[in-house]
This record gives structure tokens, C-alpha cells and sequence, in this order.
């Protein structure tokens, strides 16, 4: 594809502070050099479109995609080198909107929230990483919001993080465990910038969606097992870490007269279906399943 677009080889010049002579810039010509910055921001935001388009047609043929991986990488790699008194928090909010938009290049989307809470917070999560207009559906339970996802209606489901002592109702993760078709993964974790400043949502959430994850640097996963009704945490934490995946935290779920019990347990990295530390956790009743995986939350500041 040609374009027209400016050389994006290197940043626009800083604006000038003084003139020639060493004068302090007018306010009219601040201004006018503001004007000049916003064109040239948004020459570039015109050629990153065109390249999206580019990478769209290459890779999902005309499917909307999402890479949490990806886009969490990015935003890493340019709050590292961000520097001055500009905010981070502005690096994430843009960008996030820019994902939002140019994922919706791809074609409409649909975002499907289970909401739990009076307030709406986890639509206010929803709208903070996917976009503040991308189009959502709003659902009581976990199992209608998943629904959504693996009827295709919604691209993704933000979810709340599983809890110890919930009720079988809310306790989506085992629905994960059957692997049906098409297979719904964990990709991320909300929110992904972790500092909540004063009036931000402070709830905890995962998206779920019908793609397996995609890395980043830095993830954790998720790992569901069967195991005996008489299982313990420490025990099964004993297998894990012997195994060479040492878990972060455990959920351990049994139901009155049943004999069986489900753990969740979350391990650091990237863990595949193939990795052949599941296959040494001789504590499962039934191989393991990679529930999905998430890029683990940047901190910063809330100013």
C-alpha cells in the first residue's frame, strides 16, 4: 500500500523555546507550534491506521482479533521510555483508546460484562480498557456473559476474579474445565493499570475470550485440576511446586457429597496445554487444564 503519510522514522522536533535572538516565544506563536505537534500526531496516527489495516488483512482474515499480549507489551515498552511531567496514566488511557479504535477497524465489536455491583464498576473497568464507546451488553451472571463469547455476539466477557467461598452460580472457572467448543481462554487481567487513583473503579476482573493467549513478557496462568474430595491446599501445593509450578494462590472448591473437589491455582509465566510439568502432577484426578493466562498489571502513579 503507498501512502502519503510522514517519514515515521524519528519523533517530531521539540517545539523551539526561544527564538534566534533568544527571545521567549509569544503566546500566539506557543499556540501555532501546539498546532503544528497536534498535525503531525495526527499524520502519524493516520499512518498507524493504515498499518493496522495492513496487519489485519495479513493475519485474521476479516475475524476481529484481540492480542492482550501485544497490546500489553506495547504499553510497557512506552512507559519505559516515557520521561517529563506528563503523566503516564495519559500513555495508557490513549493507547487504550487506540486499540479500541483500531480494533474496531477490523469490524463491529461487542464486549459482554457480567455486573455484580450497585454502581456499575465492572462496566466502568470494561469501558476503561476496551474503549469508552465500544458497545456493550451487560449481564447478571457470569454464564450469560460467557454465553455471549462463545455464541460469537461478543468479541469478550469481563468477568470478576474468582473468590474463595463463592457460590457454584459464580464460579465460571469451572465451565473453562470442559474445554467445549469453541474453547473460551482467560487473556487479561483488569485493570491493567493496577494504581487506582480517587474515583476509579477498584474492582478486580478478567476477560475471557473464544482465542488462546497471547504472551507477553511478564503473565501468569491459570490452572484448573480435579482432584479427590480429601485433597488439601497443602498438599496440593506441595505437588505443584514439586512439579516446577509453584502456585501463587489456590482456590480449592468442594461441594457437599460430591467426590470431587476443583482447584484454581495461579503460577507465574506462560503455560501451555503441552507443558510437561502437568503431566507430573500425579494429584490430578484428570490432566490438568490450562484455564489462560494474563499480562500481569503495571503500577504507577495516580497523578
Amino acid at each position: 500500500m503507498t501512502s502519503s503519510a510522514p517519514d515515521i522514522s524519528s519523533p517530531p522536533a521539540a517545539p523551539a523555546v526561544s527564538d534566534a535572538l533568544g527571545a521567549v516565544p509569544s503566546l500566539a506563536g506557543l499556540r501555532a507550534e501546539l498546532d503544528r505537534i497536534d498535525d503531525a500526531i495526527h499524520d502519524l496516527l493516520l499512518r498507524r491506521g493504515q498499518v493496522v489495516e495492513e496487519v489485519a488483512a495479513e493475519g485474521s482474515k476479516g475475524r476481529v482479533a484481540i492480542r492482550p499480549g501485544r497490546e500489553a507489551e506495547i504499553i510497557r515498552r512506552l512507559l519505559a521510555r516515557h520521561t517529563g511531567r506528563l503523566p503516564k496514566r495519559l500513555v495508557v488511557r490513549w493507547w487504550r483508546e487506540l486499540f479500541a479504535a483500531t480494533t474496531s477497524m477490523q469490524g463491529s465489536y461487542v464486549v459482554a460484562v457480567c455486573e455484580t455491583e450497585t454502581g456499575s464498576p465492572f462496566v466502568q473497568a470494561a469501558r476503561e480498557h476496551f474503549g469508552a464507546l465500544t458497545p456493550m451488553r451487560v449481564h447478571r451472571t457470569p454464564a450469560q456473559a460467557i454465553g455471549e463469547v462463545s455464541s460469537g455476539a461478543a468479541i469478550a466477557a469481563v468477568l470478576p476474579v474468582p473468590a474463595d467461598g463463592e457460590a457454584a452460580s459464580t464460579a465460571w472457572w469451572i465451565a473453562l474445565m470442559h474445554r467445549d467448543d469453541p474453547r473460551i481462554h482467560v487473556v487479561a487481567r483488569l485493570p491493567f493499570w493496577a494504581t487506582r487513583p480517587e474515583g476509579a473503579p477498584q474492582v478486580q476482573a478478567l476477560v475471557v475470550a473464544a482465542v488462546a493467549p497471547d504472551a507477553s513478557s511478564k503473565d501468569r496462568s491459570l490452572i484448573g485440576l480435579e482432584l479427590n474430595a480429601e485433597a488439601s491446599r497443602t498438599r496440593l501445593a506441595t505437588a505443584l511446586t514439586a512439579a516446577g509450578l509453584p502456585p501463587l494462590w489456590t482456590i480449592l472448591r468442594r461441594e457437599p457429597g460430591e467426590q470431587v473437589a476443583q482447584a484454581l491455582v495461579e503460577v507465574e509465566g506462560l503455560v501451555s496445554d503441552g507443558d510437561p510439568r502437568l503431566a507430573a502432577l500425579a494429584e490430578a484426578m484428570r490432566p490438568p487444564v490450562v484455564l489462560g493466562a494474563y499480562a500481569v498489571p503495571v503500577e504507577g502513579e495516580t497523578a
